[in-house]
Order: structure tokens, then C-alpha cells, then sequence
């Protein structure tokens, strides 16, 4: 076994992601209530207690909502970068100094048999970032909250096994929606959410021969559909002459347990 991960929840309402290696099992986010996170794991068939740490993308709510009473529940310490620190830490409640560790943006942290990489995005937050997972010659790109996706992104992110990728609104639905226009203009500007156009239009560029999935992420309630957004970026990389299966997620329902082989 190389990497093995399930997206436990993926939307505006909340976002967890477990991902494990041989010696390593790690949560990234915990944006749910205590109690919704361990419903989660158990609907996943998979045991909180084993956690090794908590990596985190940054402040936002529906990142962060669990994260303090998760971390105390388990001891599990907490890696965020600096300016995320500051940004969430009064909302955690009390933690140990052992609890409270420093991943630096653009960093390389290795934890058991398992290296991750840390890089940033355009997010309106303190400093969002999200990693790259590398384990027995195998990678896993975690990548949403982003507003677009850089020339520089796709370079950390190419070539993955497999993708946890955002697609988070149809356009015409966003522009069509109740969203006031001044939210509307958030999630269409380049510190907001990225379309299902372009999420397939970036996948189209990083993916290659080894990468066997894709699981669409951090979809809208109100301004996207699951069967739409498979479709659109399937529609991409069908014209660019990719075919490989795409996954949904879902805010309350665990991925199964996907091993990357």
C-alpha cells in the first residue's frame, strides 16, 4: 500500500480530507461539528483515534468549524502556516503548546513514509494553502478554494495519481442565482472559487498517463449540480482526448476508501 484517502465531506458547508500511508493517517481540514466529523469516519469505516495530525488549508469556517474540539478529542497536533495561525487560533479554543505546529508555504514536510508539500492559492484568506501527498511513488493533489489556477500551481500539482480537484459553480447558474451580485462577484474573481470550465480546462493540463481518477470538489449547493459538473469537465477532457473516471463528492457522505495503485 502506497496512499489510500477518502474525501469524508466537500462543500460550502464543510470540508474534510483523510488521507494515509503505511505509517501515516492524516485529516486536512476538519470544517464540521465534532460530532458530524466522527460520523463521517465511522460512515468510511475508519478510526479518528488512529490520526496521526491535522493539517490545515486555512481560517475559513467550513475549514475550520471542528478543528479545536477534534484536535483535543484525539491530542493530535496541528500543522498550519503562520498568518493561518493567527487568523483562526481564537476561534479553536484552548490548545497545548505541543498541539500548535508552524507548514510553511511552498514547504516540503515529511512525516512518517509520507512527504507533503504545501502551496499556495488564490484565496481570500490570511494564507490559504494546500498540499501534494507523495508516498511509495505515488502522488495526491489536494486542490480547491482557489480562485484560478497559476501556471505555478499547475506545475506543483502535475502529473498526480490522483485529484481532489475544485469545481465549484456552473457559471450561468452563479449568474442567474439569488447570490447578491457583490457575492457573485467574489466567487467569479481571482481570490474566489473556480468554474467547472475551468476546472476541466486545468485538469486538462496536469493530468497524464499515470492518473487514474479525479473526484470534483467543493461543489455549490445553489449554483452547481454533481451530473453537471462531471459533465462539463468531462466534456473537456474528452476533447482533449482524456478519458480516465471522475468521482463525485459529497458534503455529508464519505468517498469510499480509494487506494492509489
Amino acid at each position: 500500500m502506497s496512499l489510500r484517502f477518502s474525501v469524508l465531506a466537500s462543500g460550502s458547508t464543510g470540508n474534510a480530507f483523510y488521507i494515509e500511508s503505511n505509517k501515516e493517517k492524516i485529516l486536512v481540514d476538519a470544517g464540521l461539528s465534532g460530532k458530524q466529523i466522527d460520523l463521517l469516519f465511522e460512515k468510511a469505516n475508519l478510526d479518528p483515534r488512529q490520526l496521526s495530525r491535522i493539517l490545515v488549508t486555512h481560517e475559513h469556517s467550513d475549514h475550520i468549524k471542528g478543528l479545536g474540539i477534534i484536535a483535543r478529542k484525539y491530542n493530535l497536533p496541528i500543522y498550519a502556516n503562520e498568518k493561518t495561525w493567527k487568523a483562526m487560533e481564537k476561534s479553536l479554543g484552548k490548545l497545548t503548546t505541543d498541539q500548535k505546529f508552524i507548514f510553511n508555504l511552498e514547504e516540503v514536510k515529511t512525516f512518517g513514509d509520507m512527504d507533503v508539500q504545501s502551496f499556495g492559492v488564490s484565496h481570500d484568506a490570511a494564507e490559504p494553502q494546500f498540499y501534494t501527498f507523495y508516498s511509495g511513488g505515488k502522488k495526491v493533489a489536494l486542490v480547491t478554494d482557489l480562485g484560478y489556477v497559476s501556471e505555478r500551481i499547475k506545475k506543483t500539482v502535475e502529473d498526480a495519481d490522483a485529484y481532489i480537484f475544485e469545481a465549484n459553480h456552473d457559471v450561468n447558474m452563479l449568474r442567474m442565482g439569488r447570490y447578491p451580485w457583490s457575492v457573485k462577484q467574489r466567487i467569479l474573481g481571482d481570490s474566489g472559487h473556480v468554474s467547472n470550465e475551468d476546472s476541466g480546462l486545468a485538469l486538462a493540463d496536469v493530468i497524464n498517463n499515470n492518473t487514474k481518477r479525479v473526484y470534483l470538489a467543493h461543489l455549490s449547493l445553489d449554483n452547481n449540480m454533481k451530473d453537471l459538473a462531471r459533465m462539463s469537465v468531462s466534456r473537456i477532457l474528452e476533447e482533449r482526448g482524456i478519458n480516465l473516471e471522475i468521482c463525485d463528492t459529497d458534503p455529508k457522505e464519505p468517498t469510499p476508501l480509494y487506494e492509489v495503485v
